[in-house]
């Protein structure tokens, strides 16, 4: 039985699982529209941002819990490359169904499109990337998270970044990834979010 499929034993390892399910993507997918939502209109931008989230965060993600209880996929966190194209083509589907919404309410902040459409570029991109090279997806969602951060509330959220390294450290320390593979992922996600948000808004 390998590491990954064992409970961690050390104080290192316990650590790096609290890191990879305290900013695991779902949650952060989460999280973040609300955050942007309120920052660009106050209330009525958060309850956006709370829709935004619903096809973002909660409906892919408690898809991937179905997958996992019904053994289509091995965990949470989907180990097998091969086994992520379900969960990430179910989230790609959400993510343009939650910005149609968006769109077809037309009161939606520009800041939170450009997020939702950020968000929808970088899961393409790696599905892209995943069909060839198990890309770290902790990482990039981590990082583009942060650059999002860094754009709409300013540069004192540069000071998240260890919060990056830290994730990519975590991703090392349980063998889910290479050092390249989380380095990889911190790179494109934080590019595509930066690229694709400064454009859109």
């Amino acid at each position: 039985m390998s590491v990954v499929d064992t409970e961690p034993t050390t104080r290192r390892q316990r650590a790096a699982r609290l890191l990879t399910e305290v900013f695991s993507p779902a949650h952060l997918a989460i999280v973040l529209p609300p955050v942007v939502g309120a920052r660009a209109d106050g209330l009525s931008g958060f309850a956006y941002g709370c829709l935004a989230a619903l096809f973002t965060g909660v409906i892919p993600y408690a898809f991937l819990l179905r997958a996992v209880r019904s053994g289509r996929v091995g965990d949470r966190h989907v180990r097998q490359r091969s086994q992520r194209f379900l969960p990430l083509g179910f989230g790609v589907l959400s993510v343009i169904t939650g910005l149609a919404l968006l769109v077809l309410l037309e009161d939606a902040p520009c800041d939170l499109l450009a997020l939702v459409m950020a968000m929808l570029t970088g899961l393409l991109v790696t599905v892209a990337i995943t069909a060839v090279w198990q890309i770290s997806i902790h990482t990039g969602v981590a990082a583009g998270t942060v650059v999002i951060l860094t754009l709409t509330l300013g540069w004192l959220t540069v000071f998240a970044w260890p919060l990056v390294v830290a994730t990519g450290w975590a991703r090392v320390v349980l063998r889910d990834h290479t050092i390249a593979q989380v380095t990889a992922g911190a790179g494109v996600g934080a590019l595509v979010a930066g690229l694709v948000f400064v454009t859109v808004r």
